[in-house]
């Protein structure tokens, strides 16, 4: 079993800047790609940025240019720094972490809310 555990969430004025960081626990050997999802009221879980764990990203277009994600594998975590935040990127956001082809893992989802 993995465990995730993101934080860094808030409330930012459009324009502004996040980061968010995950950290995973728990039977973490053979964990491939990390990654960032969200999910917005009345929405679909949407891919905003993956990492191998070769450090190879990547993202969905419409963030490209303002996120980048980034992992340290020896503190076991990933990390998406949100740059240039628009309205529509406001949604609850879950770090995911895969092992092997069948075996996910989410986290429980921090807040990001952009205000105009």
């Amino acid at each position: 079993q993995v465990q995730l555990v993101e934080s860094g969430g808030g409330l930012v004025q459009a324009g502004g800047s996040l980061r968010l960081s995950c950290v995973a626990s728990g039977d973490i050997s053979s964990i491939n790609n990390m990654g960032w999802y969200r999910q917005a009221p009345g929405k679909q879980r949407e891919l905003v940025a993956r990492i191998s764990r070769g450090g190879t990203p990547d993202y969905a277009d419409s963030v490209k240019g303002r996120f980048t994600i980034s992992r340290d594998n020896a503190k076991n975590a990933v990390y998406l720094q949100m740059n240039s935040l628009k309205v529509e990127d406001t949604a609850v956001y879950y770090c995911h972490a895969n092992r092997f082809v069948a075996l996910i893992y989410w986290g429980q989802g921090t807040q990001v809310t952009v205000s105009s």
